[in-house]
């Protein structure tokens, strides 16, 4: 798995001892980025929230990214963990991988509600907790749990390290391999500037919502986008913030 590394050089000189200095790596997204994406996003109007982690251990920063959504199909990202960790002793049945791939590529509101009697509610609180998320809330209701923007970025910043290892690279998969038709927003920007992409949206009416985890380089970003716009304007919100964020 790619990860953020710190800039280490070391002096060296003879029958010197080397000593090595670390410094912390440039964040990929510059305050003047976070500044046009926000002024951005206040110009859509309405309800909208991003969040960004681009470092380890990184707080999150962006614009109202505390306010809560209902999740949508978001939440899937966390049922998809919550059925890895349960396997985390053995390969994944058939029945688990016709239950995943469907709710993650093509976003199966049957297979998410399948998943959720299975797991129950405290394992997506479960899951909240491993992520560090500080003010996710369970409903009782797969695509009502309440999130917020800077969760959602903790939560993709470290869904490599949530996942057993066995199915690691699974779990990259089903996230990279969403559907092409719901390819939008964050995924289509960052596509388009050479990232990988590994991501969830989740969308019904009064809500539109993109998390995702990018990489390029040997360094990874998350970004998540919540908003109460619907449809094609959401789309619209998601693309604009995030070329701003990457730009």
């Amino acid at each position: 798995m790619p990860l953020l590394l710190c800039v280490a050089g070391v002096l060296l000189s003879h029958g010197a001892t080397a000593t090595a200095v670390s410094a912390s790596p440039t964040p990929l997204v510059s305050d003047a980025q976070l500044d046009a994406a926000s002024a951005y996003a206040r110009a859509r109007g309405g309800a909208v929230s991003f969040a960004v982690v681009d470092a380890p251990g990184g707080r999150p920063r962006g614009r109202n990214r505390y306010v809560d959504y209902p999740s949508a199909s978001v939440s899937k990202a966390m049922l998809m963990v919550a059925v890895l960790r349960r396997a985390a002793a053995r390969p994944l049945s058939g029945h688990e991988r016709a239950l995943l791939k469907p709710m993650i590529a093509f976003s199966d509101n049957d297979a998410a509600a399948t998943i959720y009697a299975a797991v129950g509610p405290a394992a997506m609180s479960s899951v909240a907790r491993l992520a560090r998320m500080q003010r996710f809330r369970e409903t009782g209701y797969w695509a009502g749990e309440r999130i917020t923007a800077a969760d959602q970025a903790r939560l993709f910043y470290r869904i490599d390290g949530l996942v057993p290892r066995r199915h690691r690279q699974y779990a990259r998969d089903l996230l990279s391999g969403v559907t092409r038709s719901q390819r939008w927003g964050i995924a289509r920007i960052a596509e388009q500037r050479g990232y990988k992409v590994f991501f969830k949206g989740g969308w019904r009416s009064g809500v539109n919502h993109q998390v995702a985890l990018l990489e390029k380089d040997g360094r990874r970003l998350a970004i998540a986008i919540l908003t109460n716009h619907s449809d094609a304007r959401g789309r619209r919100t998601q693309e604009g913030i995030a070329a701003r964020l990457l730009d």
